[in-house]
């Protein structure tokens, strides 16, 4: 227990010591302690990085109640050094459904007044399965692109009963967090899983949005040959300018040695698909839930665990097919998510977006809310001068020439 703890502190040291954004932000946090007296329900992937910023929200005078989002995400080294450090934690890597539902539930035990959120199954519980917790929570902050999709849907049926910011639509957040970080964890994840080479195959990235973008930039770049599956011409047209095959998943499933969804629907990869696969296909998903890739169709075949994170499935017709993390998040289920220096400016979005929810939550309406563009420029500031980067500024009469109308010289 003592060697996991001390592996849990050392990992959250290294993490902190590399985001000096929110580290910036934390220690104006602990003078003003804009959070006293308040609970905050966390959930998120349980690691480092989360942990960093749960320890800033404490600082700021919260009373932290922190589950995972994922069954497969936490970091139990990092989950016990929290313990450690005084919040309470609800979470284990490798958790059963029944246990996953049990530690959300544990949080909303806690009656929170804000909520921090990815994926939105936290929200989704206080209005349905935990109304009587509904009448406390005042706001609500959403990570990911796969909750803010299902909040939308939650605020045109008008259901939604408290404001939420999207700070997955933050420039600082999805520019970066989604593109390179997801590009880099999904390969984190999967050399982790497989120990096999990228360069050579033919990768298949189904979803061309900002976590596509990244993992077929990184796929490229590992030498791999990259095809877009797409649904969305625009991004369609997109994925082939930026020098990408793009076909349908029914032509790229037979031809495919690794399959990546990052699309946030459901059976991306379907029976049909799985049908026409050659022997030895492996597939992976970073997409938020474990439904991109039809599991049940895969179960129709014997299953036998050949790695850590890999599952072998042996099709009717002989066929080997192989699922990384069960069809989760790789990049954090068999990885370690994204970088340090990646969530430093989506956690420092988080925070700084819960400081704005908390002072203004009774004057916004409820419906998702998009991050306040200072928020960014907060942000981008903090985080240029942490790299040591000087950028130019407009003179006075630059700043007056791109405001007028009149005259174009």
């Amino acid at each position: 227990m003592n060697e996991l703890l001390e592996k849990g502190k050392l990992r959250l040291k290294w993490a902190e010591s590399h985001m000096p954004v929110l580290k910036e932000i934390r220690e104006r946090f602990r003078k003003e302690r804009p959070f006293e007296g308040l609970s905050i329900g966390m959930a998120l992937h349980t690691e480092a990085k989360t942990g960093v910023l749960a320890l800033t929200l404490a600082d700021a005078g919260a009373d932290i109640r922190l589950a995972s989002c994922n069954p497969l995400s936490t970091d139990d080294s990092v989950a016990l050094a929290l313990k450690d450090a005084g919040l309470k934690v609800y979470a284990k890597k490798g958790e059963t459904d029944d246990e996953y539902y049990k530690n959300l539930n544990a949080v909303l035990d806690g009656k929170p007044d804000f909520i921090i959120d990815d994926g939105a199954d936290l929200i989704a519980m206080v209005h349905t399965s935990r109304k009587e917790v509904l009448a406390n929570v005042k706001g609500a902050n959403e990570e990911t692109t796969t909750g803010v999709v299902r909040l939308r849907s939650m605020a045109a049926d008008r259901m939604l009963r408290f404001p939420v910011i999207a700070v997955n639509d933050a420039k600082m957040k999805f520019l970066f967090d989604n593109r390179y970080g997801t590009g880099q964890s999904t390969f984190d994840g999967w050399m982790n899983a497989t120990n096999l080479i990228v360069a050579g195959k033919k990768v298949i990235v189904a979803g061309y949005g900002w976590c596509g973008r990244g993992i077929a930039a990184r796929a490229k770049g590992l030498g791999a040959s990259v095809i877009v599956t797409e649904v969305d011409p625009i991004r369609a047209i997109e994925a082939k300018f930026d020098g990408f095959e793009v076909m349908r998943m029914e032509d790229a499933a037979k031809i495919a040695d690794i399959i990546l969804t990052a699309t946030g629907c459901k059976h991306i990869v379907s029976e049909e698909h799985i049908k026409v696969m050659k022997d030895h296909c492996i597939m992976g998903n970073v997409g938020h839930f474990d439904n991109e890739i039809d599991k049940n169709a895969l179960n129709k075949g014997s299953v036998t665990k050949v790695r850590e994170f890999v599952d072998e499935y042996k099709m009717n017709d002989g066929r080997s097919l192989y699922l990384v993390a069960d069809g989760r998040l790789m990049n954090l289920a068999a990885g370690q998510g994204h970088p340090a220096e990646i969530m430093d400016m989506s956690f420092a979005i988080q925070a700084l977006g819960m400081e704005y929810l908390v002072k203004n939550h009774s004057k916004l309406g409820n419906e998702v809310h998009t991050v306040p563009e200072e928020l960014d420029s907060i942000v981008a500031g903090i985080k240029l001068k942490t790299m040591n980067v000087s950028i130019d500024s407009l003179t006075d009469e630059q700043q007056k020439y791109i405001r007028g109308w009149e005259e174009g010289t």
